[in-house]
């Protein structure tokens, strides 16, 4: 456990020390803009070494819900941990988060030291990382391509639909299913049950948002085409077409 603890540690210092070198290097950017970085790259991180846990080294969580944790998983838990720890602190001393990001920041933050506590159930924990990371760097690449002005693009559209489709059929439809297994399965601690469907009620909350999103989004470019359809349509005058 000592040794868990100094992993944890060492974790939120590296992170730490990641943040104030983008700081040092991009003194003319905001400090959101080097968190943002950090996030970025913490997101493409985990969900490579969450992934490669889940899908390939194992054991899979589908079927081994409560199993004793590898050395591998407390690994990956352990530097996502520390990442954490340091995004909370950030969001509470700079207040740039709403209670539901707080919430969720909070609720992965008991679920981990729980888990690295108990030596058990880091396999549905390690699956849960994955699904819901692997949106991350597409929503941190969409606030970059908002700050540049090239989120009006053809590539601001392909961010936002992967991000929009990865979080429907992963975080939702692949977490409800983690979910299912977790709460089914005998061996989980009863609390991490508890937890694990409180984050994904918490994930519920931001569909909710997104769908929200999605729906401004196609209005919008309803409207717009609307406008273009009107514009471009010619102009009839006694029932024959007015010169323009």
């Amino acid at each position: 456990m000592v040794s868990v603890v100094l992993e944890v540690g060492a974790s939120l210092a590296a992170w730490l020390l990641l943040y104030c070198c983008c700081r040092r290097w991009g003194k003319r950017r905001s400090c959101e803009w080097s968190c943002r970085l950090v996030t970025l790259l913490h997101g493409v991180v985990v969900t490579c070494l969450s992934g490669y846990v889940a899908l390939l080294d194992g054991p899979w969580p589908l079927t081994h819900a409560g199993s004793p944790n590898t050395s591998l998983q407390i690994h990956v838990l352990s530097l996502t941990l520390g990442y954490f720890i340091f995004d909370l602190g950030w969001c509470l001393y700079f207040q740039t988060e709403g209670y539901l990001m707080l919430f969720h920041h909070m609720l992965s933050i008991c679920g981990m030291i729980m888990v690295l506590g108990l030596g058990k159930s880091a396999t549905e924990v390690n699956a849960v990382v994955f699904v819901s990371e692997i949106t991350n760097p597409l929503l941190q690449t969409r606030w970059f391509l908002r700050e540049m002005g090239c989120y009006h693009t053809f590539l601001g559209e392909v961010v936002d639909f992967l991000f929009v489709f990865l979080f429907l059929v992963l975080r939702i439809g692949g977490g409800a299913l983690i979910m299912y297994v977790m709460v089914t399965s005998p061996d989980p601690n009863w609390l991490l049950k508890a937890g694990g469907l409180a984050m994904y009620i918490v994930s519920l909350g931001f569909m909710l948002e997104i769908c929200r999103f999605v729906r401004r989004k196609m209005l919008k470019k309803n409207c717009s085409w609307t406008s273009l359809r009107s514009v471009n349509a010619p102009v009839r005058c006694n029932g024959h077409l007015a010169a323009r």
